[in-house]
């Protein structure tokens, strides 16, 4: 007997980071049925084994070369999702950098790449999407617990970029919702991938859990989101952090 998946038939677009927790989305939504297109920055080789991963699932595949921080290369990306498999009905958008400075010595380039790339993008590739979304369909956002609570010194303009997600989330949820569209923002706390592995021995200490989180439980959340029990779900930002900020 063959075991209907919540996210059969669908198609997801996932934008940003061929590793850790976009990867985890990825493989998360073909488990679930869901045609997937990955979009990467830089590491193609990584993108190709994420998709070759969820083709394992019995899924369709594909990767996209697209900076999040170029507006035409997003708006492109989402071209060709629609020219391959004709409608959108998950947006991931989980593109994202730190760079990490004080205020007295934060350059304005950093500033601007970060907002680029963490705000900009984000707004680039919903609004890219949106025509080709799905009535009823799903935009996950991943911000970071860090729109709440910094702790450290030197995360100001990471965190501001955070919180303008979590803003941005609210006033889409609405925007979309005549559609049904739902629009949700998942803000992970510090957890095991490449961009946080410096900072794991800092970090550890002020998790009540006592360990970082893993980027499969944070997919989890996207999976369920994304997934018909979320449909009254939206404008919300779902901290996943261990007690980082309770």
């Amino acid at each position: 007997m063959t075991t209907q998946r919540p996210l059969n038939d669908k198609v997801a677009l996932i934008f940003g980071r061929s590793r850790g927790i976009g990867a985890a989305i990825v493989n998360r939504l073909a488990a679930d049925g869901a045609a997937v297109a990955l979009t990467y920055a830089n590491a193609a080789d990584k993108a190709a084994e994420v998709a070759d991963q969820a083709g394992k699932y019995g899924v369709d595949a594909m990767v996209i070369q697209a900076d999040s921080a170029d507006p035409q290369a997003v708006r492109n990306a989402v071209k060709q999702v629609i020219e391959r498999f004709g409608r959108i009905d998950i947006v991931v958008v989980n593109a994202g950098i730190l760079i990490l400075g004080t205020i007295d010595d934060f350059s304005l380039e950093d500033l601007d790449l970060m907002l680029a790339t963490n705000v900009r993008g984000v707004f680039v590739a919903i609004q890219a999407c949106a025509p080709h979304l799905s009535d009823g369909g799903r935009i996950i956002t991943i911000g970071s617990n860090a729109a709440i609570r910094t702790a450290f010194a030197g995360s100001s303009v990471y965190s501001m970029t955070k919180g303008a997600v979590a803003s941005l989330v609210r006033g889409i949820a609405i925007d979309l919702a005549p559609r049904q569209i739902t629009v949700n923002n998942i803000q992970p706390g510090p957890t095991a991938t490449d961009m946080t592995s410096a900072h794991i021995d800092m970090v550890r200490p002020l998790i009540p859990l006592g360990r970082m989180g893993e980027p499969e439980e944070i997919a989890s959340l996207a999976g369920y989101l994304a997934g018909p029990g979320a449909g009254f779900i939206t404008g919300a930002s779902l901290t996943v952090d261990g007690g980082y900020v309770a």
